[in-house]
């Protein structure tokens, strides 16, 4: 028995984002193995150290639509959070979870991101659906709607630039700035970002146009752009004014600006350069 015990205790690995290590533990070898292959590079050495463990069940129950709405609720210190392919609970003071869905790997990576949005919330940081890279030792965050370009901007990224994601970017507030952190949170270019990171320098809001320029955005537009691509799941108010005043101070501290740009790699001339 005590063989047993320690063969299902081994079941876990570490997924460290943002530099926050979450713990996800399964008793199916496959389905372990998977999320290993899902988050290459993402995952700690070590499977001591976590600040958040979830215990993973496995359903042969097909859920409903992936794509239905998310809805992530909080009541008696505990956290619901149900789509069409997933229910978990996490509560935050014993730093614990449960997710119930089947063996694929979208379900918990939806999970994760939900994770992450709701502890950054609380520390003045936030996802966004940006494009984001390193150039010269400083990030550059490139934000936009479907279509406006973040495959495409990094895509057109040159040599000596290090791409931390083509999707959702990972913004920690880091004393009066802010820092980017690579994310396996993969766009179309379905590539994971490096897992490293540096202090932003500037955020870019994308227009694709007939020259490549840039033009400063003042701190009210910036605010609202920045806010439209939040990622953002909770019905809390209390996490909602926080979102709010976190967006607030982001353009407060750094420059906001709007990139139109030919789809050619000269673009990058401008950026960090």
């Amino acid at each position: 028995m005590p063989e047993l015990a320690i063969a299902v205790e081994g079941l876990s690995l570490v997924i460290e984002i943002g530099g926050m290590p979450v713990r996800v533990h399964t008793t199916d070898s496959n389905f372990l193995s998977m999320l290993q292959d899902r988050y290459a590079g993402f995952v700690a050495a070590s499977s001591e150290r976590a600040e958040i463990a979830f215990d993973v069940d496995l359903t042969s129950t097909r859920f409903a639509d992936p794509n239905a709405a998310v809805r992530v609720t909080q009541g008696l210190g505990r956290w619901t959070l149900e789509r069409g392919d997933f229910r978990a609970e996490w509560e935050p003071a014993s730093r614990t979870g449960r997710i119930q869905q089947t063996a694929n790997p979208y379900s918990i990576d939806a999970v994760l991101r939900i994770v992450h949005t709701l502890v950054l919330a609380r520390q003045g940081g936030f996802l966004l659906h940006s494009a984001s890279a390193i150039r010269n030792g400083k990030a550059f965050l490139f934000a936009g709607v479907s279509g406006a370009g973040k495959t495409t901007i990094s895509r057109l990224a040159p040599p000596d630039a290090t791409l931390l994601t083509d999707e959702i970017s990972y913004v920690r507030k880091n004393g009066g700035g802010y820092t980017a952190f690579g994310t396996p949170f993969t766009g179309e270019l379905a590539k994971l970002g490096e897992n490293v990171s540096a202090p932003i320098a500037t955020l870019y809001l994308l227009a694709q146009g007939p020259e490549n320029r840039i033009e400063p955005v003042v701190p009210a537009e910036a605010a609202r752009s920045l806010l439209a691509n939040v990622l953002f799941f909770a019905e809390d108010e209390e996490l909602v004014q926080s979102t709010f005043h976190s967006a607030f101070e982001f353009v407060s501290r750094v420059p906001v600006s709007r990139l139109t740009f030919v789809p050619d790699a000269r673009v990058w001339e401008l950026i960090g350069s």
